[in-house]
């Protein structure tokens, strides 16, 4: 028969960070185990639960992910958008998921692009508009 391990409820907040920090330099699944983030497999093995470990040290370092991924202006992470590209090493300009979500646009969309003085407008194909600068 296979020995259950022994049941440590899951710590969180300051008891986890201390936690943590009493295990110094042990491995990552020695210190998901000991502080309880053990589950039993169907076959009597342990699971270690990675995922609500790294959940409840973020929290307890009060670090938020976030959760309102709906919420206009913020993507999936909860981070707020901040209305400006910049220019990247290989001179691409990117355009993230979030504002092209906030817009609706799918896969193979298409825009003309109009160069004015200083500015760059994409204005979707067949659309009329577009004031020049």
């Amino acid at each position: 028969m296979l020995e259950m391990p022994r049941i440590i409820s899951m710590l969180t907040g300051s008891e986890l960070l201390a936690k943590v920090k009493e295990l110094g330099d042990a491995s990552k699944s020695d210190l998901v185990r000991s502080c309880g983030y053990v589950s039993a497999k169907k076959d009597g093995s342990e699971r270690l639960n990675f995922t609500a470990f790294y959940e409840a040290l973020l929290d307890a370092k009060g670090v938020s992910l976030g959760t309102d991924a709906g919420v206009k202006g913020r993507g999936k992470g909860g981070r707020k958008l901040s209305y400006v590209a910049t220019v990247q090493g290989n001179g691409n300009l990117l355009v993230g998921k979030a504002y092209t979500a906030m817009l609706d646009l799918k896969p193979g969309d298409e825009f003309e692009i109009k160069i004015g003085r200083k500015q760059i407008q994409l204005i979707p194909a067949g659309a009329v508009g577009g004031e020049e600068d």
